[in-house]
């Protein structure tokens, strides 16, 4: 019999298909409105976006990448700056609305984060400095959002695409939310993805630990469905959220957090309105007069 986190946790590669480490999309059991790709390029790979039912954001992880796009007869290359790792603040990334393809080349590790649509919109080329940079939290709960792919920055269809990085013995994704039933006003239903990524603190880290690098994310039952999760989270992981709470994600002394959020669904408007787990809510309103961490804002000095 297959656990909630054998469906809804997988590992870095359990996903793979051809040139992509790792695909999310609308084939997966049980998943419908959103969807990420994660490819590791060497220099003369490519890796190809051939369906057009979708609309997608590229977003450089790790390296330089360019993306030949192309919609009916026209075609156009994108050179996207990229920047050494995702702990080097934000990175330039691309819009490719619905009807589009395109092929990806480069070096380093490159995501794709997907949504299921028909409408058409404009593509748009997003530079790190045009990134809103939220900082988020307070003390312990700190955090740093980029939010290039969310409703005030990016006018796409049904995607709403953030990424956020946690320091060293911080919590996010903190109090456990969700965002699974259509209330309007209220709440939002979303699915969401979250990728993962860990690395040894700027603060003292040791890069000889690279590879031991980890996180924490758990993930739990709602009124909308079952679900458990419960993991250690390293670079490459997966988790979904269909429904149920979500949250903490938390990284280990020593190293620091990463994680691309992907979120959709049905709702006849694109935004993101959540609700707290009631038990935690009462959390956030600690964080009034703590001190928000001074290791933050992690800031890439490689700009377009």
């Amino acid at each position: 019999m297959t656990t909630s986190q054998e469906r809804w946790f997988h590992r870095r590669g359990d996903l793979s298909q051809g040139t992509w480490q790792s695909v999310v999309d609308k084939n997966l059991p049980g998943w419908e409105y959103t969807g990420v790709r994660v490819a590791e390029l060497s220099t003369g790979e490519t890796a190809e976006l051939a369906e057009t039912g979708v609309e997608r954001i590229v977003i450089p992880l790790a390296g330089t990448f360019d993306v030949t796009h192309h919609h009916g007869d026209a075609e156009e290359q994108t050179h996207l700056h990229g920047r050494p790792s995702v702990f080097d603040g934000p990175t330039d990334v691309l819009y490719l609305p619905t009807g589009f393809t395109a092929e990806i080349t480069g070096q380093g590790r490159v995501a794709v984060a997907e949504a299921p649509t028909s409408e058409p919109k404009e593509w748009k080329y997003i530079a790190p400095e045009s990134t809103p940079v939220e900082l988020r939290g307070a003390g312990r709960s700190s955090r740093q959002v980029h939010n290039f792919g969310t409703p005030e920055a990016l006018d796409a269809a049904r995607l709403i695409v953030c990424e956020v990085i946690t320091p060293g013995e911080n919590w996010s994704s903190y109090p456990p939310h969700k965002h699974d039933e259509h209330v309007p006003g209220h709440e939002s239903k979303l699915e969401e993805i979250y990728y993962f990524e860990s690395a040894p603190s700027r603060d003292g880290g040791r890069e000889d630990k690279a590879d031991g690098a980890f996180g924490m994310f758990s993930t739990y039952s709602s009124p909308a469905g079952d679900i458990d999760i419960n993991a250690m989270v390293q670079t490459g992981d997966i988790a979904l959220v269909p429904y149920g709470y979500h949250g903490p994600a938390v990284a280990a002394p020593g190293y620091d957090l990463y994680y691309l959020n992907v979120m959709a669904g049905p709702d006849p408007e694109r935004i993101w309105l959540i609700n707290d787990d009631p038990a935690h809510g009462w959390v956030r309103d600690t964080w009034e007069g703590q001190a928000f961490d001074d290791r933050l804002p992690y800031e890439n000095k490689k700009k377009g």
